[in-house]
């Protein structure tokens, strides 16, 4: 039976264009981005070696530059797209990704959406 371990970037925070608001388009706000992908890490601990690692620094910086770069209209794409981002190392079997918008909505600290990605729903 493989073994799946997660390996997390929490509370990224990242400021960039999105929403469907005039003012949203134009004024950049704080995204923040949690991550979980289940991989096998057995190999990166045996070796001790990076390259048998999932590098969640190049992950969080892929995300980074692509939230950066980006202007999608909703959460639900910008989710999806991270979540791609993710399962393009094909050590990575599944990804849980949360995009929340702080302050989005008054009375709320936060809105988003919550995905669950695994390879099988890429390989269609």
């Amino acid at each position: 039976m493989r073994r799946l371990d997660r390996i997390f970037i929490n509370e990224l925070v990242v400021s960039g264009i999105i929403g469907i608001n005039p003012d949203e388009r134009v004024n950049r706000q704080d995204i923040s981005v949690n991550v979980i992908m289940w991989a096998d890490t057995s190999d990166a601990a045996r070796s001790d070696d990076i390259a048998d690692a999932v590098n969640y620094r190049t992950v969080a910086k892929r995300i980074i530059e692509h939230i950066e770069g980006g202007e999608p209209m909703l959460v639900e794409r910008l989710v999806q797209e991270i979540a791609d981002l993710c399962l393009e190392d094909e050590r990575v079997d599944s990804v849980e990704v949360t995009v929340e918008k702080p302050g989005a909505l008054r009375h709320a600290r936060s809105v988003g959406i919550k995905i669950l990605r695994s390879r099988v729903d890429t390989s269609t």
